[in-house]
């Protein structure tokens, strides 16, 4: 049995304003067996959401305009078994508290581990799927050498240093392939010299 057989097949919609916070959780999805689709905004998600219909939302809770939970809330009243997962950097016990109130599967703080993520999203197909069909395993998720979990900042830069790699260094053919400007490729990679992931400057 390959991994998409252990998932539903029904779509999972992600909502993100970050290009590459999105790119990354789309892939990550993708590659646990999901069918994925992504929006950049609440307004966005609405409008996709009729064409498309998803069975699991996985938002950011700062949204430009429309915040996340107002997303999740507009969704459920069109889609009442919609299964949320928020993701947010700035939690608070108000936001907190009005995502138990609106059930969601988990609110997690950003940057969390991709297997947090995997098993929020295992959760939201457990809530799905038939009580008889609920003890399917999941896949296990990226790690990191040693075992550990990668979060979605390790798995960017082992995404970014990948293409560098298959670019030979040139650092103009590798921002390209990864749909970034030269100068966002070249802050990346000035951060993982200081944290030392490169082991010499490419040029």
């Amino acid at each position: 049995m390959n991994l998409a057989e252990l998932r539903p097949k029904g779509l999972v919609l992600v909502v993100d304003d970050e290009p590459r916070m999105r790119e990354l959780l789309v892939r990550a999805l993708g590659q646990w067996g999901f069918e994925v689709s992504s929006a950049r905004s609440g307004e966005e998600a609405l409008r996709l959401a009729e064409a498309m219909p998803p069975e699991i939302v996985v938002l950011d809770l700062n949204l430009p305009g429309m915040d996340g939970l107002e997303c999740l809330t507009r969704l459920r009243e069109k889609l009442p078994k919609l299964q949320g997962i928020v993701l947010t950097g700035f939690a608070s016990v108000e936001s907190a508290r009005q995502a138990v109130h609106l059930d969601v599967v988990e609110f997690l703080t950003k940057p969390a581990p991709l297997g947090e993520i995997e098993q929020a999203l295992d959760r939201a197909m457990r809530r799905l799927m038939p009580a008889k069909d609920s003890a399917q395993p999941a896949p296990a998720p990226p790690r990191a050498a040693g075992g550990k979990q990668m979060t979605l900042e390790e798995m960017e830069r082992e995404h970014i240093l990948a293409a560098l790699a298959r670019a030979e260094g040139n650092r103009t053919a590798a921002a390209a392939a990864l749909g970034i400007s030269r100068r966002t490729l070249y802050y990346k990679l000035e951060e993982y010299q200081k944290g030392g992931y490169l082991g010499t400057r490419e040029t």
